[in-house]
């Protein structure tokens, strides 16, 4: 793999990843497309380290918050939104593992499309709800919602946004705590992956390449947080949800019909 295909896939990782179209379901996808037989294991680790940094920067004010009451109910509220994950992550990892192939990848789309709707069809402004009101009821589902997004095609940001306006939360709240939830989840993905990536061998990892594409996933994340924290909070995401029930239907017409990317 090239430099090129490297800065595309950290651009791709970094806008997916908070854009909510799923960065891992765009990164199988976009492999398939290089033609990448295997898939790149220390690459997309180092992807998700770049944009956990992009993360971190944008709400950096919220995070030191907390870290100065780290007892705090905000604080609870993000164990306890990360817990379903985890659990899920524990009890189903080699599944979940199988599911990077790709076979299911159109599917994932489609739910991730329906999910939007949804969340945004349920969606009431009249009876929204800023960051104090949020409850650990709150958390939990939106936990769950994450946890569905395990899936690689199934938008960790885009689930866990439509959980949010189903439980009636301000858009903009909405928007802020899912990314804040993205910390621990990224971070846990990148540990986990990072030993499974050191435990394959590092003796074939193009370090220039790497190092470019996490630069790249660092910057377009950066952006993609402050658009979507500006977009949620005054736009709906039908937008988003065409595209992903859009990508997954040609996606499952690729894989059992036409096999162009995924033969068969």
């Amino acid at each position: 793999m090239g430099i090129i295909e490297s800065i595309i896939l950290g651009i791709v990782q970094g806008l997916t990843e908070f854009l909510p179209v799923s960065s891992s379901g765009h990164l199988v996808l976009m492999q398939r497309i290089f033609g990448m037989s295997e898939p790149q294991l220390f690459l997309d680790v180092m992807l998700h380290f770049g944009t956990l940094l992009a993360v971190v920067v944008v709400l950096w004010k919220d995070i030191v918050e907390i870290f100065k009451n780290i007892l705090g109910k905000k604080t609870w509220l993000l164990v306890v939104a990360t817990i379903p994950a985890v659990i899920a992550t524990v009890l189903f990892k080699d599944f979940f593992e199988q599911t990077f192939g790709g076979e299911y990848l159109g599917i994932e789309f489609i739910i991730t499309g329906i999910l939007l709707t949804v969340g945004e069809s349920m969606y009431e402004s009249v009876s929204m709800r800023k960051y104090n009101d949020i409850n650990f009821v709150d958390a939990i589902f939106l936990g769950i919602m994450q946890a569905v997004a395990i899936f690689p095609a199934v938008s960790r940001s885009g689930a866990a946004l439509a959980g949010g306006l189903m439980r009636r939360m301000e858009r903009k709240t909405a928007a802020k705590f899912v990314f804040l939830m993205s910390v621990p989840g990224i971070l846990g993905a990148f540990v986990m992956e990072g030993a499974d990536a050191v435990k394959a061998g590092l003796s074939n990892v193009d370090w220039v390449g790497t190092g470019l594409g996490v630069i790249f996933a660092f910057i377009a994340g950066f952006i993609a947080v402050k658009f979507m924290i500006a977009f949620v909070s005054q736009k709906k995401l039908y937008g988003f949800a065409i595209y992903t029930l859009v990508l997954g239907t040609l996606v499952v017409l690729d894989q059992y019909i036409f096999h162009i990317f995924f033969k068969a």
